[in-house]
């Protein structure tokens, strides 16, 4: 591995295998509490940037850890969670369609 820089903005580059897997370094998985095994979500912002968020466990879901107030189940919560995603990739597809016709 190669270009290690440890402070705000930190950038770390990691080699990614022939199956397309690449390791999250163990101070960015202790950091931001992604425990291993575990799962992230990887999201294409706006700027055509990939972003990578931890996945709460399923404990999490079920409210036994989850830090809000918020009472509602778990499938209220997923079912927001997908429509939130739906609506960003309907937005980067609009976009790209866009910027493809003025092209």
């Amino acid at each position: 591995m190669s270009s290690n820089t440890h402070s705000n903005g930190e950038e770390r580059v990691v080699s990614v295998t022939e199956k397309g897997q690449a390791t999250i370094p163990k101070y960015l998985r202790e950091k931001h509490g992604i425990p291993a095994p575990g799962r992230v979500k990887f999201i294409e912002n706006e700027n055509g940037e990939i972003v990578i968020r931890p996945v709460g466990s399923m404990r999490e879901f079920r409210g036994i850890e989850r830090d809000s107030d918020d009472s509602r189940p778990a499938t209220a919560l997923l079912r927001e969670e997908r429509e939130r995603d739906k609506k960003r990739v309907d937005e980067l597809v609009e976009r790209f369609s866009d910027e493809a016709e003025e092209k």
